[in-house]
């Protein structure tokens, strides 16, 4: 079987490349990875192939995909949404066009395309279904659904798609907006919530999104599987109670706990806050974005039903077990974060701009 994954180099490409080699075999899989960004080969399985290439070339796309002819594509890569609007677009729209095309061209038997729940935008009907309405808030939300028109029109040519809209998902190696969270809990300091807390914000662990991925590649009924599919964690609390267990874990594993509190929330007036957070935004004081910061407050949740019927699966991790394996991969390899420079992919921590200056009132 040979796998092609795409943006291989970020935190989801690097779990999928992982868990390929367990799930398949290492004799029967040919793993090919291709991202923009650099790879760590030492991160990886050995006898993987290395491509970097940009998805957005696409005679470039075309003489990968002849040579390598992959049974599977996951295509992972997209542009996130601290990128400038018009590489969301170009990345996540052309690029995402580009890759199914080459798919169609040379017979691969089935791509899974990683979409997103921001595609429902601020619903306020919960749980959400994959067939209620598609609002996209900001670029990144709008380009997700303009990618999956681009797998649907793909379908009726032939191509077997499918679409899966994960909630945030967490897990070892995420870093991102959640560095934030974690260097926060760390110094003991209290976390702001926009809002009371009182709302259930649904997550999901890599692992059970990598482990669903394998699942749908697993299937030989090729045509039922050209379908849209949500999934997150199936245990969740609301955001107060979430963050309270994560917090008595960290205040549990701190060695040194003199003078240091146990984190707790700050319940905050959700309007004031997000005008701030938004101006914040505008003047690129802040790393977080509308989407965030919008949903914050609100219930957030999907329903799975579809998914685990279809699939006969069940996720495995909650929301606080997967927050708490995420936060002990950051006790682990605390030094290592802290020395490395700031960006704007999920495997390196976020520039906390005027948000470190709240931090030192907290």
């Amino acid at each position: 079987m040979k796998i092609l994954i795409t943006g291989a180099a970020g935190f989801l490409g690097l779990h999928l490349a992982n868990q390929a080699k367990k799930n398949i075999g290492e004799k029967k899989l040919t793993l090919y990875l291709l991202d923009i960004a650099d790879f760590d080969k030492n991160e990886y399985p050995k006898s993987c192939f290395f491509y970097k290439s940009d998805i957005r070339h696409k005679d470039k796309i075309e003489k990968i995909f002849a040579a390598i002819k992959p049974d599977f594509v996951i295509h992972a890569a997209a542009a996130l949404p601290l990128w400038k609007k018009e590489d969301i677009f170009s990345i996540n729209v052309e690029g995402t066009k580009n890759i199914l095309k080459a798919s169609l061209q040379n017979q691969v038997k089935r791509v899974i395309f990683v979409s997103s729940t921001a595609v429902y935008g601020v619903p306020k009907k919960h749980p959400i279904l994959e067939s209620d309405p598609l609002v996209g808030v900001g670029p990144y939300g709008e380009s997700k659904i303009l990618a999956e028109n681009w797998c649907w029109r793909y379908i009726k040519r032939g191509l077997n798609v499918t679409i899966i809209r994960p909630k945030t998902f967490v897990g070892p190696y995420r870093l991102g907006v959640f560095e934030i969270l974690f260097d926060w809990i760390y110094d003991g300091k209290k976390i702001p919530v926009v809002g009371n807390g009182s709302n259930r914000y649904q997550l999901l662990d890599v692992w059970d999104l990598v482990e669903s991925i394998f699942l749908f590649l697993d299937k030989k009924n090729q045509k039922k599987f050209n379908d849209v599919f949500n999934i997150g964690a199936e245990k969740f609390k609301t955001v107060e109670e979430d963050l309270e267990e994560l917090f008595s874990y960290a205040y549990k594993k701190r060695k040194n706990k003199k003078g240091l509190k146990k984190s707790s929330i700050v319940k905050t007036p959700a309007f004031l806050v997000k005008k701030a957070l938004f101006v914040f935004e505008k003047l690129k004081l802040s790393p977080l974005y509308q989407w965030v910061y919008n949903t914050a407050d609100k219930d957030s949740y999907v329903s799975i039903e579809k998914i685990k019927k279809v699939l006969n699966w069940q996720p495995k991790y909650s929301n606080s077990e997967a927050l708490i394996r995420a936060y002990q991969w950051y006790l682990d390899n605390y030094k290592e974060i802290k020395s490395c420079r700031s960006g704007i992919t999920h495997r390196v921590g976020w520039r906390q701009g005027i948000l470190g200056v709240i931090k030192k009132m907290m």
